[in-house]
């Protein structure tokens, strides 16, 4: 494997590993000529997952009509995810409202996230099995419904307590799956850019949220803050219903794949052999293809779906659904596993070490991004700097900023990092390359962290704009570690 990733102790073909065909030591195999290829750039590169034949494959789509899901449920994303810091820039403000103390009042949120938590292990169960689409229905009602139940609540703190779980439960889909919606929607080699993009959606659209309620609720009342969530939300659920059809498929394996990456075989598969059921993660680029100037394309986007060769098949794929057919909220199960164990999978999987890698690096800087959120207000809406909400909010600058750069950083390293190790690795893909990006992550994190801590506590000292600079360190690193982790499961799993 190369690059210190370490080889397994069994000769069975690891997923996500792939083999650079253009590399002298390895040859051609017969199976290239009925592979798939992007042939858009000036070398081909193998298109994984192999899109089938069927035009209801995801993969199969335009590639603008995927950008434009990714569009729309980015920009869902932004709207669900100003739910949990919703309340950050109005802790004391609602204390004073409902008279309760502090601690009572950051339960708003608590309770908040816990149903978040709750929830994502029933709908990734669910999304498994009969697909997303009807979850990012249900989600952005379900924002809908309890937004305009939390601003309409009067001075009910319990009703306002249970509206701030609904939304939790409405958040879940698009904190769970969207980044699942890019592994369905894109190639490999596309990823890296859009992954950054959702993480982004969900990150920027946190961050940004406080600095424009504390001017909302100095200006007509915290309620607003409510409403405006669920009359945006309510503006973006039919971008959802029309335009956003089941990204889930259930896609057959190309053998053919199998025998390149495991480079084992050179004869093709016979007419009465059929291809199994599984996914796989590679990236093959292959310059010894026909000539790149002559592309052909399918549901004309820039892709070379047409085989050299065409396999051997024994069914036609079947027709294209219709638009109406789309609409329909679900379109059949995606798997015959039992839901209930679905449901429970994650605990065993937190064993998992690539599982609990990912959970504790998104989950670390997570937390204390959360924490730091709660305490903010406390820190500088008392003495020495008297800050009003409206400050307060506007003190979330500095985090959009981060979430901005760290995008930027992950956007522009992702991708550039996976192929500069490509070629030191002699042509061979590890999804491993994918954990270089937490090195960033490293730095960023410590320095905001460490930084916030020393200055927050003594803002008399170093003013507002020192510990602002620091929270911005800190979301950076925490956007980074995000988009590595999901990159790194994505393509290994």
């Amino acid at each position: 494997m190369g690059l210190g990733v370490l080889e397994p102790k069994t000769s069975q073909h690891v997923p996500g590993t792939s083999f650079i065909i253009d590399d002298a030591s390895r040859p051609p195999l017969d199976q290239d000529s009925y592979l798939k290829y992007d042939r858009s750039g000036p070398v081909p590169i193998l298109l994984v997952p192999q899109p089938s034949d069927d035009p209801n494959d995801p993969l199969n789509w335009p590639r603008w009509k995927r950008d434009i899901i990714l569009v729309i449920l980015s920009t869902v994303s932004v709207i669900a995810s100003t739910l949990s810091p919703l309340l950050a820039a109005n802790t004391v403000t609602l204390s004073l409202f409902f008279r309760r103390d502090f601690t009572q009042t950051a339960l708003l949120t608590g309770y908040h996230l816990c149903a978040v938590g709750a929830a994502g292990f029933i709908f990734v169960a669910s999304a498994r099995i009969w697909g997303k689409r009807h979850l990012y229905l249900l989600g952005t009602i379900l924002i809908i419904v309890s937004s305009a139940w939390g601003g309409a609540v009067g001075t009910n703190f319990t009703s306002l307590l249970w509206a701030r779980v609904v939304q939790g439960v409405g958040l879940a889909p698009f904190e769970a799956l969207v980044n699942a919606s890019v592994g369905d929607l894109y190639y490999l080699h596309e990823r890296g850019t859009r992954m950054a993009l959702s993480n982004l959606a969900l990150f920027g659209g946190a961050f940004f949220t406080p600095v424009l309620v504390g001017k909302i609720t100095h200006t007509i009342g915290w309620e607003w803050s409510f409403y405006l969530v669920a009359i945006f939300a309510g503006a973006l659920l039919p971008l959802i219903f029309f335009f956003v059809p089941e990204t889930a498929f259930d896609r057959p394996i190309n053998p053919y794949l199998e025998a390149v990456e495991n480079g084992t075989s050179n004869r093709p598969m016979e007419e009465d052999q059929h291809f199994p059921t599984t996914t796989t993660t590679n990236l093959i680029s292959d310059k010894n293809r026909p000539d790149p100037s002559n592309p052909t394309s399918f549901e004309k986007h820039d892709y070379d779906t047409k085989t050299d060769t065409t396999p051997p098949s024994s069914t036609l794929p079947p027709p294209k659904v219709t638009f109406a057919q789309s609409l329909l909220p679900f379109n059949g199960r995606k798997s015959n596993a039992n839901f209930f164990k679905l449901a429970l999978r994650p605990f065993p999987l937190f064993f998992h070490p690539a599982v609990l890698w990912a959970c504790l690096i998104q989950g670390t800087l997570i937390g204390w991004t959360v924490m730091i959120g709660v305490v903010l207000a406390a820190i500088f809406l008392g003495p020495p700097l008297w800050f009003s909400e409206v400050e307060t909010g506007y003190m979330y600058t500095g985090p959009f900023v981060g979430a901005v750069i760290g995008f930027i950083i992950s956007g522009l390293l992702a991708d550039w990092s996976t192929k500069f190790m490509i070629k030191r690795n002699k042509g061979v893909y590890e999804p491993e390359f994918r954990i270089v990006l937490v090195a960033a992550q490293l730095v960023f994190g410590c320095v905001g962290l460490y930084g916030f801590g020393i200055t927050a506590q003594d803002v008399g000292r170093y003013g507002w704009f020192v510990p602002d600079m620091f929270f911005a360190f800190e979301v950076a690193g925490m956007v980074m570690g995000a988009v590595s982790s999901a990159l790194y499961i994505v393509d290994a799993h």
